[in-house]
């Protein structure tokens, strides 16, 4: 058996303090998806097939009877700078109007570049149905693509798609519970029953008892000034603050088509004998021709013959003993030569058997 490739990964994890911006968000203040449908123009003859995009067309007249030019009924204009795009962007927290944002442009018909374009002035909504900010401006496409007339074609990236940096101007602000309410909670960004009780420690320890409560794995509570600039105050020395996360759950994850492995430092494996071996089996086909004698009158016959030989590598046998570090299993893989399959097959059944005292998540 040939011995593929193996990238073993190693992950140890150790206790540092972190900020409590890092590991933690104001709930409620985040960012809001915004999305419009517009038109991009100008471009070099890539733009959508309008017989088969009939909805450019349609978009095309209504913007240009909004600017008081009627294009008569009976005409269907045949354009290949045009393309209708859909616009998405963020809208971040406590944006305010005249501020401005990036916004992402995608083809929705069948434009094949939207390289070289200009987005037309497109109004992006919420999902309330308000429109908060204005898309315009000229197209940024990291991609290109070249085509021949015998249908061959080349592309690099993907150029039906592109942003605009700064490309929408905000129009209107959201509202954010900063200064609504008595308490702020603050939400983990991974749920952790320790680093939330050390999170609420902390707090205590620096505003007073009573200061802050945890309501679960993720949510601390945590009283603050119903002045809003004495609570913007308060919200600087929060997040400031200094706290010791939790160490992760021990997790081995298991990379099947590549076989890369990626352990936790935590990993631990309970007493366990593993023995590991490999079985060649060689199969040939060969064909044997058989000549009659001279003046026998008999016929060439051909025969198939088929050899089978079987190679079985010597097994060796590792032992693991109790509370085996990662650092100890890792030696003995590399001792034993596992190709990622064998030990991927070693990791599920060390699994199985309940030695090994870690997740494991094959993907």
């Amino acid at each position: 058996m040939a011995l593929a490739f193996l990238l073993l990964c190693v992950v140890v994890t150790t206790a540092h303090a972190e900020r409590v911006k890092d590991l933690a968000s104001v709930a409620g203040v985040r960012g809001n998806p915004l999305v419009g449908y517009g038109l991009v123009v100008g471009l070099d003859g890539t733009g959508d097939q309008t017989s088969q995009a009939p909805f450019t067309v349609q978009s095309l007249r209504n913007m240009l009877n909004e600017l008081g030019v009627t294009v008569p009924s009976n005409v269907n204009p045949q354009l290949k700078n045009v393309a209708a795009v859909a616009v998405h962007a963020e809208l971040p927290a406590f944006a305010k109007p005249g501020q401005q944002i990036d916004v992402t442009v995608s083809s929705i018909g069948n434009s094949a570049s939207l390289r070289g374009g200009t987005l037309l002035m497109t109004p992006l909504k919420g999902a309330d149905g308000q429109i908060y900010a204005i898309a315009q401006g000229n197209m940024v496409v990291g991609g290109f693509g070249v085509s021949g007339n015998d249908g061959s074609r080349i592309s690099v990236n993907v150029p039906s798609a592109g942003r605009i940096p700064n490309g929408a101007m905000v129009e209107r602000s959201l509202p954010t519970p900063l200064g609504q309410g008595g308490e702020l909670m603050l939400n983990l960004n991974q749920p952790d029953f320790t680093t939330a009780a050390r999170l609420v420690n902390i707090l205590n320890q620096t505003f007073g008892e009573g200061a802050a409560r945890a309501l679960d794995a993720v949510t601390v509570a945590v009283n603050a000034p119903t002045d809003v600039t004495a609570r913007v105050a308060f919200m600087a020395r929060v997040e400031n603050l200094e706290v010791n996360p939790g160490e992760a759950r021990a997790k081995v994850i298991v990379n099947s088509r590549t076989g890369t492995i990626v352990m936790g430092g935590l990993v631990k494996v309970l007493p366990a004998a593993i023995t590991h071996g490999s079985l060649t089996v060689t199969i040939s086909e060969n064909t044997n021709i058989s000549q009659p004698g001279p003046f026998s009158g008999g016929q060439t016959v051909a025969t198939p013959q088929t050899n089978i030989e079987a190679v079985q590598e010597q097994s060796r046998m590792f032992l693991f003993s109790g509370g085996v570090s990662l650092e100890e299993i890792v030696r003995a893989v590399n001792e034993v030569g596992a190709a990622p399959g064998d030990l991927i097959a070693i990791l599920e059944a060390l699994k199985q058997s309940g030695a090994l005292r870690a997740e494991l998540e094959v993907i």
